[in-house]
C-alpha cells in the first residue's frame, strides 16, 4: 500500500503473515476466482496509485482498496479469462526474455567488429583483393600524434557561449551532446577550443569507464574539461582508427593494466596514453577499415532501432490484453453460464451471514 512497490500485487502462495504495508482480501468461494481478482488488480495498478495519497511517499489506504469497483463476470468466463491470460502472458514474458538480450548481444557484435577491425582480419580479403602489403607496423601513440593535452579546471555554467565537454558526453565510442555544461571565458575557449578529428580520451573515471575515447567532428564549437586528453593525430593516423583501436578488446585490456587506481576513481595520465602501443596499417588500408567499422556499426544501430521499438510494444501487450480483458472481449461469452446477479446474491448472503455473528468470518479467517 505504500513504498517502492505501491501498487503490486500477488496470489500468496505460502503460510505467512504480513505487515501493515500489505492489504490482503480473501475472495469469496463461489463468487470470484483468485486468479480472476489478481489480474483485475494488475490492471488497476496505476489506477491505484494515482488515487493513493501523501507527498513523498504515496500510500493507498484500505478504504480507497475496499471501495474499488470490479467488474463480476459469470464464475465460469472468470476461469477462462484467467487461463486464457495465463497462456497469453506467458508467451508475452518469453518474448521479453528474448528481448532482454538483444542489448547484450549487440554490445558484443561491436566489440568483434573493433576485434577484427584492429586486428588487420576485417580487411583481410580487401588485402588480397588489392593485392596490397599486409604488413602493420608496430607504433607507440607517441610516434603518430601531438599534443596530449588536458582540459580546463575552471567550473562550468548552465548556460554560456559554447559547451564544455565531460566524460560523460563520451558515450559508446562517440561524443553525445546532451547534459552540457557551458563557458562564456573567451581564454577558456581561446585555449581550450576544439579543432575538427581532435580525439578525446577520458582519463579519470570509474575503473570499467576510464580511457573512453571519441573523435570530434566539428559538430558545434566547444572546449574539452579537465577529466579529458586531447590527442591530434599526425599524417600517418586517422583520428576514427586510433578511437576503434582505443575502445576495442586490446585497448580495454590496456587500460585495465596501465590504470592507477584511486579510492573511488582510476586514472590513465598523458604519459601511458603516449606509451600506448599498436599496429599500424597503411592510411589507405586505415581508410577502409573506418569505411567497413562505419556500414556495420550502422547496420547494429538499425537493430538496435527495431529491437526498441519491438520492446516498447511488448512492453504495451501487458496492460492492454488486461484492459481488453475485463471489458469482456478477451474469451466469448457463453449464454450458459450463471449470471453474475447470481453472483452478487451470494455476497449479500455472506455478509448477511457475517453480521448475523462472527462465525463465518472468523472460520474464514482462521482457514486462511
Amino acid at each position: 500500500m505504500y513504498g517502492a512497490t505501491i501498487g503490486k500485487t500477488s496470489i500468496l502462495g505460502i503460510d505467512a503473515t504480513t505487515n501493515q504495508a500489505c492489504a490482503v482480501g480473501f475472495p469469496i468461494d463461489g463468487v470470484v476466482t483468485s486468479d480472476y481478482l489478481y489480474y483485475y488488480l494488475c490492471s488497476q495498478k496505476e489506477s491505484f496509485i494515482n488515487s493513493g495519497q501523501g507527498g513523498a511517499q504515496p500510500n493507498i489506504s484500505q478504504g480507497i482498496i475496499k471501495s474499488w469497483a470490479i467488474p463480476l463476470a459469470p464464475l465460469h468466463e472468470q476461469k477462462r479469462i484467467a487461463e486464457k491470460l495465463d497462456a497469453l502472458l506467458a508467451r508475452v514474458d518469453l518474448c521479453q526474455t528474448h528481448l532482454e538480450r538483444v542489448p547484450q548481444i549487440l554490445k558484443r557484435f561491436r566489440q568483434s567488429v573493433l576485434a577484427a577491425a584492429t586486428s588487420g582480419q576485417l580487411t583481410e580479403g580487401w588485402r588480397e583483393e588489392k593485392g596490397v602489403n599486409g604488413e602493420w607496423k608496430s607504433v607507440t601513440l607517441r610516434d603518430v600524434a601531438t599534443g596530449f593535452n588536458y582540459g580546463t579546471s575552471a567550473k562550468s555554467q548552465k548556460s554560456g557561449k559554447i559547451p564544455v565537454l565531460r566524460m560523460g558526453n563520451i558515450q559508446d565510442g562517440k561524443l553525445d551532446w546532451h547534459d552540457l555544461v557551458f563557458t562564456s571565458d573567451k581564454d577558456e575557449i581561446e585555449k581550450y577550443k576544439l579543432v575538427k578529428d581532435d580525439v578525446l580520451f577520458n582519463r579519470t573515471n570509474s575503473p570499467e569507464w576510464v580511457g573512453k575515447t571519441a573523435v570530434y567532428k566539428g559538430e558545434q564549437p566547444a572546449i574539452y574539461a579537465g577529466y579529458l586528453i586531447r590527442v591530434k593525430c599526425g599524417d600517418e593516423l586517422l583520428p576514427d582508427f586510433i578511437n576503434y583501436c582505443l575502445n576495442s578488446p586490446m585497448g580495454r585490456d590496456w587500460r585495465w593494466q596501465v590504470k592507477s587506481d584511486g579510492v573511488s576513481q582510476s586514472n590513465i595520465n598523458a604519459q601511458k596514453l603516449a606509451d600506448f602501443e599498436f599496429e599500424l596499417p597503411s592510411l589507405e588500408e586505415q581508410t577502409e577499415i573506418v569505411r567497413r567499422v562505419e556500414k556495420l556499426f550502422a547496420y547494429a544501430e538499425r537493430l538496435e532501432a527495431r529491437y526498441l521499438s519491438a520492446s516498447e510494444r511488448v512492453g504495451r501487450l501487458t496492460p492492454s490484453l488486461l484492459a481488453k480483458a475485463f471489458r469482456g472481449e478477451l474469451v466469448g461469452q457463453d449464454p450458459n453460464d450463471e449470471p453474475a446477479s447470481a453472483l452478487v446474491g451470494r455476497i449479500r448472503e455472506t455478509r448477511d451471514a457475517q453480521k448475523a455473528g462472527p462465525s463465518v468470518k472468523s472460520k474464514k479467517s482462521k482457514r486462511s
